[in-house]
């Protein structure tokens, strides 16, 4: 034991090790760039023509005009509060210019309405929003003949906007 000092050399790493960690890296940047590219947002070719006017102007705003007096009506007999009615009455002037101009008005906040072309809807729908957006029930803080007039101001400027439009 003529060399013994306690020393031990370092063992050598085996040959498949490193290309085992390159693998890895390989497999991890892979998954990266599949969840990039999978999460990235595609354009819709589907949108990309907004679809022609009808061909009877006239029949689309009397069915308009008939889907208001539902609304109107409904909230007259109790059906519909008042905010479930400003809603409504909301949503059918949003697809009535949807229909009528291929403004995709319904997924539109206030202010992309109000960058629009279309100032009498835009005007409608703003005045509907404090009905709609009210903080509490607006069903509970006024009487019924105010509940029934506003329903009826506001169905009036949902005819106006389908009546007056070009």
């Amino acid at each position: 034991m003529g060399n013994d000092t306690g020393f031990y050399a370092p063992l050598a790493y085996s040959a498949w090790l490193p290309w085992a960690g390159l693998g890895v890296l390989v497999l991890v940047a892979a998954w990266l760039a599949y969840v990039i590219l999978s999460t990235r947002r595609r354009p819709d070719m589907s949108a990309a023509a907004p679809p022609a006017p009808p061909s009877d102007p006239s029949s689309l705003k009397r069915d308009y005009l008939r889907r208001i007096d539902v609304v109107t009506a409904d909230a007259a007999a109790g059906r519909l509060s008042a905010r479930a009615s400003h809603q409504e009455l909301s949503l059918l002037i949003r697809s009535f210019v949807r229909d009528i101009a291929g403004i995709d008005a319904p997924r539109m906040t206030l202010a992309e309405l109000n960058e629009q072309n279309i100032p009498a809807a835009a005007l409608a729908v703003s005045s509907l929003y404090p009905a709609e957006f009210s903080p509490g029930p607006c069903d509970t803080d006024v009487g019924d003949t105010e509940l029934g007039d506003s329903v009826a101001v506001a169905a009036e400027t949902a005819r106006e906007v389908v009546r007056t439009w070009n």
